[in-house]
């Protein structure tokens, strides 16, 4: 349903303080250790050198940034960044090359956008992947109440354990399409998205886990504009208006992360929610598959 969260590959109460880092004082992470410049492309190759990852702290120069944006919750995101540059890229959830990057392109582009979402919104990403936005939102905004929508298997299940060992209780996971789970967490005050998937196809699949009134938040980059220019008239027909880009993060990151905002105006019909009935109750009623536990 939804394009992959790296590249073209495919936190609640409670905070652990982790262990003593061994890596060097530098401000950059090619001096880290497992992050050569080099980095192996094959996943067979990545679970050899995982081990010697250590990305818990941001690099130096974004530090700044990365604590004001998490707050006294720094050293619970950098768990969830261990884990993306660990299990994450042995699974093929992020790319190798992606690692010396986790921090700035990936935790902080995300966790900018947290100034968008009132007190105690409830939020569901859609094609959360391995965990971006929606686990970054809830690491930096306790308050909110996330569900996590993803239709692969091997990512619910990378996701259900961050959420277990971040503890995270205000994240439900969800498998199954958008379309799919209209019953189970529809009605959202907001709905995230962060991929490569054309502005009309990204509402399609958001506007109607949304009440009225409520809002898709799409993480987008320099084609924003064009975009709402371009599918405009097809996201009001299916219940979208009050297009606008939000810059996040100004003053913090350069560039500023982009993202659209569409306001779901009046509802409409999910736009592939025809006849997807029989296959999400299939999938949910075989080997528990379906929604996760809480927490």
């Amino acid at each position: 349903m939804t394009d992959p969260r790296f590249g073209a590959g495919d936190l609640g109460p409670g905070v652990a303080t982790p262990g003593p880092s061994s890596f060097p004082a530098s401000s950059s992470y090619a001096a880290r250790p497992g992050l050569a410049q080099n980095a192996p492309s094959s996943s067979a190759a990545a679970s050899r050198d995982v081990s010697s990852v250590d990305v818990l702290r941001p690099p130096a120069e974004i530090a700044a940034v990365a604590a004001e944006v998490f707050g006294e919750r720094l050293a619970l995101a950098g768990e969830f960044a261990q884990l993306l540059a660990t299990e994450g890229v042995v699974r093929g959830l992020v790319g190798p090359r992606e690692t010396p990057r986790i921090w700035d392109r990936h935790l902080v582009n995300c966790a900018v956008m947290a100034e968008l979402f009132p007190n105690g919104a409830s939020v569901v990403d859609v094609g959360s992947g391995a965990g971006l936005p929606g686990i970054v939102l809830a690491v930096a905004r306790p308050d909110l109440g996330i569900t996590l929508v993803e239709p692969l298997a091997r990512r619910t299940a990378f996701l259900s354990e961050v959420v277990d060992e971040l503890r995270l209780d205000n994240v439900t996971v969800v498998r199954g399409r958008a379309e799919e789970v209209l019953g189970e967490v529809g009605e959202a005050d907001v709905v995230t998205a962060r991929a490569v998937a054309a502005l009309d196809k990204l509402a399609g699949w958001c506007l109607p886990l949304a009440r009225v009134g409520g809002r898709l938040l799409a993480l987008k980059g320099a084609s924003a504009e064009e975009e709402i220019q371009e599918h405009r008239a097809a996201i009001e027909r299916i219940g979208g208006g009050g297009l606008e880009i939000r810059l996040c993060g100004v003053g913090l990151i350069e560039p500023p992360a982009t993202v659209v905002e569409v306001v779901k105006v009046r509802d409409a019909a999910a736009g592939r929610a025809a006849g997807s009935g029989k296959r999400s109750a299939a999938r949910r009623a075989g080997g528990g598959r379906g929604k996760t536990r809480r927490g």
